[in-house]
């Protein structure tokens, strides 16, 4: 019997959202930081499959999560392109060489780097019951361009986006090569267990109106236009954090089964703005949950308040930050399960 996140994604409300949290694994949490202390750094964990699925599961175990997102990174998908990465301690991602100094034909594809992935699905999947919805991801193709092409986070994606004006030939190649890649990643994840997968788009909202429809709309929609063709009863969760008012248009176009909603979204605005019966998830502010005191429990219960006429899986906004007590997630939960 599928679980309460997995029949919200397909439609049907449940009498108590679902309820699961973006970087829901991870720094926050105690056991992740004992394990990663023996293991070592981010990415030996990433591909390590027997540790990536102990890690999946923790916030499992210890608060009761409906979904299990798989623990890895977005930028696994150009490593498998053959472009060098790295996670330096305080800096994060390092890639090498960007798009701005090299091209992808320069690079050598190692696409055996999604094994240990698909293993850590399969193993996850045995280590759940099945009321937990294994839940896989990718990065949408402009969110991992921008990391490809300057090779780290950038404030504000400038060098992606002057590309994107000065040679958007070479910027649609780029996309069109993620994109691919993407497709056959995602499919090894589902057809390792994952019943359902988010496509996370962290950087749309660097866009203006027109190049959201080229950079986010478009290869979105090529994406779950082929995981429908391939997987069909796979729901797709589409989250492009900054969307704003182009929320609803993405919405429309991509084909997507839901929608994610960051913080900065007012959940009333979303739920008239949306498709009927959409599917949402969202949208709580990860630093009220770190702040924790009485706004916590009434933002959720707002947040509820607003989709409670439409499928809705209760999330954050982006992801939990690692300095988030414990006892503050618990406050969240019992403000959702009541």
């Amino acid at each position: 019997m599928p679980g309460p996140l997995l029949d919200t994604l397909k439609g049907v409300k449940q009498p108590v959202a679902p309820v699961w949290l973006m970087r829901q694994a991870g720094r926050y949490l105690p056991e992740y930081r004992e394990l990663r202390a023996e293991k070592g750094g981010f990415l030996e964990l990433v591909y390590d499959s027997e540790a990536a699925a102990e890690i999946t599961v923790q916030p499992i175990r210890r608060f009761a999560f409906d979904g299990a997102i798989l623990f890895s990174d977005i930028l696994i998908v150009p490593h498998a392109m053959g472009q060098g990465l790295a996670f330096l301690a305080g800096e994060g991602p390092k890639m090498s060489p960007t798009l701005l100094e090299a091209d992808l034909s320069d690079f050598a594809p190692a696409h055996e780097r999604f094994d240990p992935i698909y293993e850590t699905v399969r193993r996850t999947r045995a280590m759940i019951g099945d009321e937990v919805t294994m839940l896989g991801f990718a990065g949408s193709p402009w969110t991992v361009a921008t990391y490809m092409i300057a090779g780290e986070g950038s404030k504000d994606q400038g060098p992606a986006r002057l590309l994107a004006y000065r040679d958007p030939g070479r910027l649609q190649a780029i996309c069109d090569a993620i994109s691919e890649v993407s497709i056959t990643y995602l499919r090894g994840q589902i057809d390792a267990g994952a019943e359902a997968v988010q496509l996370f788009d962290s950087w749309s909202g660097s866009l203006a109106p027109d190049e959201f429809e080229r950079w986010v709309i478009a290869p979105n929609a090529k994406i779950t236009e082929a995981l429908k063709q391939s997987h069909p009863d796979t729901p797709v969760i589409g989250f492009p954090k900054g969307a704003g008012a182009k929320l609803p248009a993405y919405a429309r176009e991509t084909g997507v089964d839901a929608v994610g909603l960051d913080e900065t979204l007012d959940p009333v605005w979303a739920h008239t703005s949306l498709p009927d019966g959409m599917p949402v998830q969202g949208n709580l502010d990860p630093l009220l949950v770190e702040a924790g005191g009485p706004a916590l429990p009434e933002r959720c219960r707002a947040i509820l308040k607003a989709f409670e006429d439409r499928p809705h899986v209760f999330n954050l906004g982006h992801g939990i930050g690692q300095f988030t007590p414990i006892s503050h997630v618990e406050e969240l939960l019992s403000a959702v399960r009541g």
